[in-house]
């Protein structure tokens, strides 16, 4: 499988993602807003595009749907339950399906809801995991739940499904978040060393090549994978005087969501 990652610099921070069967050359176009980058692209290594996959149903995901499908036919595939929201879909899809690129890859789909009800993840089934998390999981963040979303059911994603996948998936999210997000983890858990090092190291890094991080990882540097930090639930005490002294995961979760709403 051949993962390229397209660095959009727009104002939204995009990255969208090309996914290739070395064997063929046929590829799956992952929230493809940059069009042309993307066509470019798959022009330049001989590749062709099939298929697209939405993530979810906003503008900044399937904005540039039809440039793609003008130039190429690709099949569009998103949630089953996105139909009404995302112009020319032609495929929905349901937990447990598998999208098969050209005659190498297949990525399962995960039904992930949370950043809105309709959001889809997709785990390669590779000897080296990935998973392309949308606007579900960031690096060292979650997604907000402002526009069709809940934080219960993003804490329900995270906790049963996100949580479990093995440490060395390698995570491929829908925008470059990750200064803002380990700042966060920071003023949440001043003492995580980790999130430390990591902030001083990527700091200036170039997107075009951004650090691809693991689970494994983001369990170390993600407040929102370090549900029972002693320093996390401190924090936490401080802002909120009525939380109780042994507040569950879920708890801590959607207040640490709460937070970063206005953060």
């Amino acid at each position: 499988m051949i993962v390229e990652q397209v660095w959009t610099g727009n104002d939204y921070r995009n990255f969208n993602y090309l996914i290739v069967c070395p064997e063929t050359g046929e590829a799956l176009a992952i929230d493809p807003l940059a069009h042309q980058m993307c066509l470019d692209v798959a022009k330049d290594r001989g590749w062709n595009i099939t298929q697209i996959l939405n993530t979810h149903e906003h503008h900044d995901h399937i904005g540039g749907n039809q440039a793609i499908v003008d130039a190429t036919g690709a099949k569009v595939l998103a949630h089953k339950n996105a139909k009404d929201s995302i112009p020319g879909m032609d495929i929905g899809l349901d937990a447990g399906d598998v999208i098969k690129v050209g005659r190498t890859v297949e990525l399962l789909a995960l039904d992930t809801p949370g950043h809105t009800m309709c959001h889809i993840c997709l785990l390669s089934k590779t000897d080296e995991p990935a998973l392309f998390s949308g606007d579900t999981l960031f690096n060292a963040g979650a997604g907000n739940c402002h526009h069709g979303g809940h934080p219960a059911e993003l804490y329900d994603t995270f906790a049963e499904q996100l949580a479990g996948l093995n440490d060395d998936t390698k995570l491929y999210p829908g925008h470059d978040y990750i200064v803002n997000n380990l700042e966060f983890t920071l003023d949440r858990e001043p003492d995580n060393g980790r999130a430390k090092t990591l902030l001083g190291e990527i700091k200036n890094q170039d997107l075009s090549e951004a650090l691809v991080t693991t689970l494994g990882q983001e369990k170390e540097i993600n407040t929102f994978f370090r549900l029972q930090s002693p320093s996390v639930i401190a924090r936490l005490q401080e802002k909120f005087p009525d939380l109780p002294e042994h507040p569950d995961a879920k708890t801590v979760f959607l207040k640490l969501r709460e937070l970063r709403n206005s953060w």
